[in-house]
């Protein structure tokens, strides 16, 4: 099982769970994080590091976000790894409580 990053990290895109992660298996697009499937060691770092709660173990995810699964699948295999925090956003704040962003992501 691993985590996956869910609809909350669009547009926010808050970097602090990166830092926690021991196998670099983060990866960065525009305005999304992804976690590799197959990197995740299932260590649970990551998730009380993000401000949005947008991080979820695979069996835990609500039913309107499962789609995500395969996404994080998806992009991690193109977008880059990320290790190191980043300054979030400047109007990510704006973004924390928006529903119904996936439409936001971009590749």
């Amino acid at each position: 099982m691993a985590y996956v990053v869910t609809e909350s990290c669009i547009k926010c895109k808050y970097t602090d769970c990166v830092e926690v992660c021991p196998v670099d298996c983060f990866h960065e697009g525009p305005n999304f994080l992804v976690i590799d499937p197959d990197e995740c060691i299932d260590c649970t770092l990551c998730v009380p590091e993000c401000p949005v709660n947008a991080i979820y173990a695979e069996d835990d995810l609500p039913e309107d976000q499962r789609q995500f699964t395969e996404l994080n699948a998806e992009l991690a295999k193109v977008w880059p790894v990320i290790t190191e925090k980043k300054d979030a956003p400047a109007d990510a704040a704006e973004w924390d409580d928006k529903r119904d962003k996936l439409k936001y992501l971009e590749r």
